[in-house]
């Protein structure tokens, strides 16, 4: 890296804190502010060939549309970034404003010079200074991308990774634990590499001018300690935006309890400007998966609301029916399909909380702590099913048609309750 370049002092990990730390420095990416006091940005990243313009745009416009508020693409080969145009114009044609992000590794310097149009639509550049050139090549290929951001005024995330670390920093840094009088352990200097890399690339672009609000950084892992660990020292070493995310987080129930609960600690100590969930899909899931896990894990802990709450019990030996187990899920699947209609037709609808209990033990004081709530007849109770609004009883469903009635009085509450947005 270029002698102007300085290191950065190691330090303890940071302890709690009452409040959130979270970037001083806000990043425009597009029209939506990274850090900087804003809440934190839920982001998602396509799975598909980005040569292929229709598939690309309407996946990107799926994510989008999920919450996803910002998108990135792969922009690997020559084709790809050809393609970025003509996904840019099927996403306005379907009204999708989304800022969306280039992804590149090994080549990003010449793609961005020879396709000026992928270089001006993207929002941001992400760039791996593991792999952005190797050798004398590594920094002049590192500013030609700074020297195009900073001509199209475009930020960039500098994004280290573990599986792509730069080999010539880890070696360096290993020959000097190797001459310290009591040496790092081995996953110590690694981790010391990570954040270098990432610490001195930013610290090398602004050398060139890019500026500290034009600049988040992130240092990608795949262990749950060890995410924790690099971020809690990045953040006391910096004051950049920051990007969570655990790198190659799996798929299903791993790849969420992983990544919730390395995030989780993170965000709970005010570290993260923007969060993205890395799972691996289910063979013929969608890829939007990862957009809810991001957006229920920042509103479960109260750090923004996207969609109303369903509270429902896990069921017992006193609630061996499964109708309290299907009214959740027809609960939970209308919020998630009537939401894309009332974000835009309410607002502070977001906020709305919602019970479905299943017997008398906890149903009723559930269902008052909820804007509405239902507690269902366990086993030997009678056959009825209170329902409250606003921590009072409302009224009483009987019959086979409780889900239908119950969904219609959720609609109807969204109607009087939430304000409608003007025009």
């Amino acid at each position: 890296m270029s002698d102007a370049m300085t290191a950065v002092a190691p330090s303890e990990p940071r302890a709690a804190v009452p409040c959130p730390r979270r970037a001083s420095v806000g990043v425009r990416v597009g029209k939506v502010l990274v850090g900087g006091g804003a809440p934190v940005v839920v982001q998602s990243m396509t799975n598909t060939d980005t040569e292929d313009a229709a598939a690309t745009a309407k996946q990107v416009a799926e994510l989008a549309r999920a919450g996803s508020e910002l998108v990135r693409i792969t922009v690997n080969t020559p084709s790809a970034a050809a393609a970025v145009p003509h996904i840019f114009e099927r996403l306005d044609m379907m009204g999708v404003a989304v800022p969306v992000v280039g992804d590149f590794h090994y080549n990003g310097h010449q793609l961005l010079a020879q396709e000026p149009a992928c270089a001006r639509l993207l929002a941001k550049y992400r760039i791996n200074p593991g792999n952005v050139g190797f050798g004398a090549k590594h920094d002049s290929q590192f500013a030609k991308i700074i020297e195009i951001a900073l001509r199209e005024d475009k930020p960039v995330r500098i994004g280290a990774n573990w599986g792509s670390l730069d080999q010539a920093l880890l070696t360096t840094l290993m020959d000097e634990n190797a001459r310290r009088a009591e040496p790092w352990d081995a996953g110590a200097v690694a981790r010391e590499a990570l954040l270098r890399s990432a610490l001195d690339s930013a610290a090398y672009a602004e050398t060139l001018g890019m500026a500290r609000d034009r600049i988040i950084l992130s240092c990608k892992v795949s262990g749950v300690q060890e995410l924790i660990a690099v971020y809690r020292d990045l953040a006391a070493r910096c004051d950049y935006a920051l990007h969570l995310g655990l790198t190659e987080a799996g798929m299903g129930s791993k790849g969420i309890v992983a990544s919730t609960a390395a995030l989780a600690v993170l965000l709970q100590e005010g570290i993260g400007d923007t969060i993205r969930i890395s799972l691996t899909p289910e063979p013929g899931a969608p890829r939007t998966g990862e957009v809810i896990v991001a957006q229920e894990l920042l509103q479960t802990m109260g750090l923004r609301a996207f969609s109303p709450l369903v509270t429902a019990c896990p069921g017992c030996g006193r609630t061996t029916s499964e109708f309290f187990q299907v009214l959740a899920k027809t609960v939970q699947e209308h919020v998630r399909e009537q939401m894309p209609l009332w974000r835009v037709q309410y607002d502070g609808v977001e906020n709305l909380t919602l019970a479905v209990m299943g017997c008398v033990v906890n149903g009723p004081g559930e269902s008052k702590h909820a804007n509405i709530g239902i507690s269902l007849p366990g086993n030997g109770e009678t056959p009825v099913a209170p329902v409250f609004i606003d921590g009072r009883k409302a009224m009483t469903l009987r019959g086979e048609r409780i889900a239908e009635e119950f969904v219609g009085i959720l609609d109807d509450y969204v109607a009087r309750k939430f304000a409608a947005r003007a025009g």
